[in-house]
């Protein structure tokens, strides 16, 4: 069997978008995902309007695949993240999307907010690089080994 032939046998890289405002936090989960075992074709985009534009697949993201995984900020620009998350699970279109919150607060409130609008899970972003990039890591390797997602519709 030749190189050719084993790549294509390899299934589809896994499409993860970023919704993500902080320059350091974009680059830290490249990082992570980079020396990952699974392909994976990372997208980010950095305010809740783009986040939408993306999911809707209109204007610059047209022709952009549909995400396996959401890694959703809370504080965004233009949209939050909450209201993100609300227009996701609201749309039958994109609803079945796991949305992992991956933010810095620890308030209650936000974490039942979340849940409340069907978050799949809430992390707080832990300030230390190492600790980080370990998040990233066991996030990919949680959805996408140890889970089975709902096959996608309309890609």
């Amino acid at each position: 069997m030749n190189a050719t032939t084993q790549q294509s046998d390899l299934p589809r890289p896994v499409e993860i978008l970023l919704v993500e405002d902080s320059p350091a936090d974009v680059a830290l989960t490249k990082e992570a995902l980079q020396d990952s075992k699974l392909r994976n074709n990372l997208n980010v985009v950095t305010d809740g309007e783009a986040a939408m534009a993306y999911l809707r697949r209109t204007g610059a993201h047209a022709s952009k695949p549909m995400p396996d995984l959401i890694l959703l900020d809370l504080n965004l620009p233009k949209k939050n993240g909450r209201e993100v998350l609300a227009e996701i699970k609201a749309d039958p279109d994109l609803r079945l999307i796991p949305v992992v919150i991956m933010t810095v607060s620890q308030d209650e409130r936000d974490i039942l907010e979340s849940y409340r609008l069907h978050a799949n899970c809430y992390i707080r972003k832990p300030v230390k690089f190492g600790e980080f990039i370990e998040i990233v890591k066991s996030i990919e390797s949680f959805w996408f080994s140890i889970v089975t997602l709902p096959p996608k519709s309309g890609s």
